[in-house]
């Protein structure tokens, strides 16, 4: 199989121009054409226009969260008014709580889930077609090998990660929810410990995938030359800080394989990175207020709410901490082989 994809690499080089920078990444997905600048040259500023116009954009997903937020915060409110005036209908009013939060969180958690999986899809079909352009312009400047590696392995693991976002982390997800809703209605310590196990499943999924692959990653780079051992402390409390659930994670692996932006001369790679962050980062925003906006929801909650209900809407908020999570793993996975490629290329 590897003596195939060298074949093809070498083919590429001889079909395709020699230089790299000649080489045109494909246009971006429709839905980040409204995030992409004009000019891609300078992969500073295009970074910086794609995140000014992607937090314009967030005005309608902040007043319709916000409104989500204003009715939980009423119903708790109301479960204990009524909880003081009869402590007889403590349970009822409790079942009826935790029914009422689950329905006002149902809909947009589950808007949320398939965002997070159409941005996931979208991803990876973008990457299909930009994978090639820089395996063939690595290629041409002499790295067939290692570009055939970053290739398959970059092919391999973005595809079983996202078979196991769409058959294992989704679906545990819904579970996760639904035994967090019914965990809170009928106060049951077993429903507790198995909506725990099932968390613990959904990250391990996620962490085992990226650890391999940075793994891979990091052997083929510091056999082809192509990774830069050190790596921006900056990157790394950022990315630990704003992605949830396996924030750590992703930061302790760029500590070893991110690179600083200024590797990124190559067109067709600026461009791409570019496309791929303009993909993500509506959704990931997007989804970032709801995570946000519930913690705040909680903590103003845990003020007058019962220990159920808080524990209810804080496990909503980590449903979409996993959400995030999800997509912010495929997206670091693919920005992480891409700037290897520009590393092999520079």
């Amino acid at each position: 199989m590897k003596k195939w994809i060298i074949l093809i690499a070498l083919l590429c080089t001889v079909i395709l121009p020699v230089s790299a920078v000649e080489y045109q990444a494909p246009e971006a997905p429709e839905s980040a054409q409204q995030y992409m600048p004009k000019e891609t040259e300078s992969f500073t500023d295009g970074l910086l226009y794609v995140l000014k116009t992607a937090i314009f954009a967030l005005r309608p997903s902040l007043a319709s969260a916000t409104g989500v937020c204003l009715s939980l915060v009423a119903t708790v409110l109301l479960m204990r008014i009524l909880s003081n005036i009869s402590d007889d209908a403590s349970n009822v009013i409790q079942l009826t709580g935790a029914v009422v939060i689950g329905l006002l969180l149902l809909d947009p958690v589950h808007s949320m889930i398939q965002l997070g999986t159409n941005t996931i899809t979208q991803m990876s079909e973008y990457s299909k077609l930009l994978l090639p352009v820089m395996t063939s312009a690595m290629a041409a400047q002499g790295g067939i090998t290692s570009s055939a590696a970053l290739y398959t392995g970059t092919v391999l693991f973005n595809s079983v990660l996202t078979s196991a976002i769409s058959r294992l982390v989704v679906p545990g997800l819904y579970v996760f929810l639904c035994l967090c809703v019914a965990g809170c209605a009928v106060k049951e310590e077993m429903l507790d410990k198995i909506r725990d196990t099932v968390k613990k499943g959904i990250t391990w999924c996620l962490k085992t995938v990226l650890y391999i692959f940075t793994g891979y990653i990091s052997i083929t780079g510091v056999i082809s030359g192509t990774v830069d051992a050190s790596a921006l402390k900056a990157t790394k409390l950022t990315i630990s800080g704003i992605v949830p659930v396996i924030g750590k994670v992703l930061a302790d692996t760029s500590e070893t394989i991110l690179v600083s932006a200024g590797i990124m001369k190559n067109a067709a790679g600026v461009y791409g990175v570019l496309a791929i962050i303009a993909v993500f980062i509506g959704p990931f925003l997007e989804i970032g207020i709801q995570y946000l906006l519930l913690k705040l929801t909680g903590a103003v909650c845990n003020i007058f709410g019962n220990k159920q209900t808080v524990t209810l809407i804080n496990n909503f908020s980590t449903g979409m901490g996993i959400i995030l999570a999800m997509i912010g793993t495929v997206c670091v996975l693919l920005l992480i082989s891409l700037v290897c490629f520009m590393k092999g290329m520079s």
